[in-house]
This record gives structure tokens, C-alpha cells and sequence, in this order.
């Protein structure tokens, strides 16, 4: 890629539970699992299948935020409840992502009722403990993922998301695709062809792995504060974004390649090369 356009780190987003609100932030700091605090809690229901907004659109509306000890949940009203990371006392079950089964900490029952209340319908919350494993697909399985979908991190480029906006009547925010990373620099949709990408980061490059691109499921055509359904963007993204196998895609997933490195933290601004 041309050193002249100067591919650099705009945004940066962080969504504690999966499937609820999130933020973003100035800077992400990494482990072997991804973005530290992101996507460490997950809603379950009585079959221990993970819910998200495909299934409960009201989980659009529930904001989460890490605090010290725990996370904080907050509806539209501004009723909220802090919920400690559980501890080694807490109930370890199975359950499911996709089709990973993983071992998770019970959250508490104070957290199930305020949840089941707020979405009116049963689900507990769930969080990664000690336990925890869920390692990617061959050839990575020497890399670990959380609850989220399909790899540690996700990024999309602002051109990418501007070139899709052109195409709409009524633009869209980088929120409905959910990734952890955003840069700009580039052209619309060079991440498709990335292999690596490296980040310069204060503690030195990092090396990050382009596993596969993002097939888009329906929640890009959610409202990410109200998870009221749209036709858009995804009614345009299928006339020039769905591939041979029928998918739209929107995105490249990452994994970290730590190797022997100590964590590191990515910045806004960090400088971007790509292969």
C-alpha cells in the first residue's frame, strides 16, 4: 500500500456484553482473547444458547459499561444495575456460541431478573472466568477468542462505510457493524484483500492476522439504540456486496500474533501498514 496514504487508526469501539450497547474509546488494550473487556459477558437462556439482538431486539437498548469490579447495565430510562465479575464460587455451566461449547461463570440472579425484566423474556448473564477456552479455527487454534462471533477483533475502514453511505438516502453509523476497529486512509474496501495488518503502536508494532472477511448477519439492519428492523443498509449492501456463496460482507475479521510479545495497546491515531 502507498506509504503516501497513510493508513491510521480513526476510531476505536468497545462492547462489553455481546449483543448490547457499546462505546468508544480512546484506547484498546489487548490480550489473548482480543480487546481487554470486550464482548467478556454474554445472555443465555434456559438452554444455555447464547441471545442476541437476532432473537431479543431490545437488546439494542441496554447500554454496558466496565467499572472496577464488574460491568454496569443501564436502560433508556437510566434504571441501571452494577454486577460484579463472578467469583471462583460462582456456578460454571456449558454453553453455547454458534457451535462452540464453553465453560462460563453465572453472573447471579440479580442480574437474570433486572435482564429478563428489561427484555421480558428469561436469560441469565454469563462471564468468562479462568476457565475459559475457546480457541479459533485450524490454523490458529493456537489463538483464543471470547463471545464474540467468529474472532478476536473485528475492523472495518471509514471508506468503506462512506462508500455505502453514498449509495443511502439516509446514512448509517459505523455502530451497526460493531467492529473494534476502524481505519482511515485507505480505499473502500482494501481490507478484503489484507492478509496481515500492523499496527504501530507505543509499544511497538503489533502484527494482527486478517482470518476471513465479515459475513453480515441481520443486525446491520437493526438501530443500534432501538433495534427497531430497517430494509437498509443491508438491501444495498446485496446489490454490490454479496458474494458467490450468497453472504454480504462488511469487514475483516483479526486475531492478534502475540507470539512471545507482552499485550499491547492500540491508540487513536496509531499508524496502520497492511499486507
Amino acid at each position: 500500500m502507498p506509504e503516501e496514504q497513510a493508513v491510521h487508526i480513526s476510531a476505536l469501539y468497545h462492547f462489553p456484553v455481546k449483543s448490547l450497547q457499546g462505546h468508544k474509546s480512546k484506547s484498546l488494550p489487548l490480550d489473548q482473547f482480543g480487546a481487554v473487556n470486550d464482548r467478556r459477558w454474554m445472555l443465555v437462556d434456559a438452554d444455555n444458547q447464547f441471545v442476541t439482538q437476532r432473537r431479543l431486539r431490545a437488546m439494542a437498548q441496554l447500554k454496558a459499561t466496565v467499572i472496577t469490579d464488574g460491568v454496569r447495565l443501564e436502560n433508556p430510562e437510566g434504571e441501571r444495575i452494577e454486577i460484579r465479575q463472578p467469583g471462583t464460587e460462582a456456578q460454571v455451566n456449558t454453553v453455547r456460541v454458534w457451535d462452540d461449547d464453553v465453560q462460563a461463570r453465572d453472573a447471579g440472579d440479580d442480574a437474570a431478573h433486572w435482564l429478563s425484566e428489561q427484555l421480558q423474556s428469561p436469560v441469565r448473564l454469563v462471564a468468562m472466568g479462568d476457565e475459559f477456552r475457546r480457541p479459533l479455527q485450524a490454523p490458529r487454534q493456537d489463538r483464543q477468542v471470547g463471545f464474540a462471533d467468529a474472532a478476536p477483533l473485528l475492523i472495518i475502514s471509514q471508506e468503506s462505510l462512506d462508500d455505502l453511505n453514498s449509495r443511502l438516502s439516509d446514512p448509517v453509523s459505523m455502530l451497526r457493524f460493531r467492529p473494534n476497529l476502524v481505519v482511515s486512509g485507505g480505499e473502500p474496501f482494501a481490507e478484503d484483500q489484507w492478509k496481515t495488518l500492523t499496527v504501530h503502536t507505543h509499544d511497538g508494532p503489533l502484527v494482527l492476522d486478517c482470518t476471513h472477511p465479515c459475513a453480515r448477519c441481520a443486525i446491520p439492519g437493526l438501530h443500534p439504540f432501538t433495534g427497531r428492523a430497517h430494509k437498509e443498509p443491508l438491501r444495498t449492501l446485496a446489490q454490490y456486496r454479496r458474494w458467490e456463496d450468497g453472504q454480504i460482507y462488511f469487514g475483516m475479521n483479526l486475531a492478534p500474533a502475540f507470539g512471545g510479545q507482552k499485550p499491547q495497546t492500540i491508540h487513536l491515531g496509531d499508524k496502520v501498514t497492511v499486507e
